[in-house]
């Protein structure tokens, strides 16, 4: 039995690539699973209407390729946030929502992560927060009927960019279905323009975290890093979320189009991680 598992989102990879290039790849890379991501573009919220034979292709793919896409970036509500001041939005979001729990469970995803934004093309405010509020709830109730989890990803805007602040929302909804899902690179920017600890922060949600994210970051600068070049402490980061239980982990990159050194970059993010995983 594995001791951990090590996913790779899937927008490390080039976009042109179909999904059984890019399960094999992250195979061949040393992955366990891809995480899929369902962002603000129409062409990724289309997935959430695939029909059940692409659907069922794509489990089957998983399984002749042998290895699963067992998680989602649900990044989608930065454009339809919960919290928007407009009815329509918000219902759109809620959507969405909806749409991506059922999609998981046709897949066998069983973790979403979601933007911690109530909003992000508007100024937020109390109402927004409310609504924020009102709509996890339902949310939560939602995943619930599927078994399937949701958490905060930890962000680069001040609303939610610490998990002790993601923990305000897991403890008014009070679902074991809503938890945190955190990015340390982000939680690291966080840390040093608050002078916080970034090991005491993933403290504060002893309990409630599902997974992490390990993305690269240097001050002010929060994506598209190499690993091992910024200011992250991956060993000690890792070392407190593998105390706290935490068993599931996923490399944060993106694809820029670098199209000489994409494949090797993504094998070096896995091989050091699983470095730093193998020594707890």
């Amino acid at each position: 039995m594995k001791h951990y598992a090590i996913g790779l989102y899937e927008k490390a990879m080039p976009p042109g690539m179909s999904w059984r290039e890019k399960l094999c790849f992250a195979k061949e890379a040393g992955y366990d699973y891809v995480e899929i991501s369902i962002d603000e573009k129409d062409e990724k919220l289309a997935r959430l209407d695939w029909s059940r034979e692409e659907r069922l292709e794509l489990v089957q793919t998983m399984s002749e390729v042998g290895l699963p896409i067992r998680s989602m970036c649900l990044s989608g509500h930065r454009k339809y946030p919960l919290g928007a001041t407009d009815p329509t939005v918000r219902a759109r979001g809620m959507e969405i929502m909806e749409k991506a729990i059922v999609l998981a469970d046709d897949l066998g995803i069983r973790m979403i992560q979601l933007a911690g934004y109530d909003v992000y093309y508007e100024p937020g405010s109390r109402e927004t927060r409310t609504m924020f509020l009102e709509n996890l709830k339902k949310a939560a109730e939602m995943a619930a009927v599927y078994g399937i989890v949701l958490g905060f990803e930890t962000m680069e805007t001040d609303f939610m960019n610490t998990v002790w602040k993601s923990m305000y929302y897991v403890d008014a909804v009070g679902s074991p279905y809503l938890g945190v899902y955190p990015d340390l690179g982000n939680l690291t920017n966080a840390a040093l323009t608050s002078g916080g600890s970034v090991t005491g922060d993933l403290y504060a949600g002893r309990g409630h975290i599902f997974a992490l994210h390990l993305k690269e970051t240097v001050p002010g600068v929060f994506r598209e890093v190499p690993f091992l070049t910024g200011h992250v402490d991956f060993e000690a980061g890792i070392a407190m979320a593998w105390q706290l239980g935490i068993r599931r982990f996923v490399t944060e990159m993106w694809y820029i189009g670098n199209d000489d050194t994409w494949a090797d970059d993504i094998r070096f993010a896995c091989a050091s991680m699983r470095r730093i995983l193998d020594r707890q």
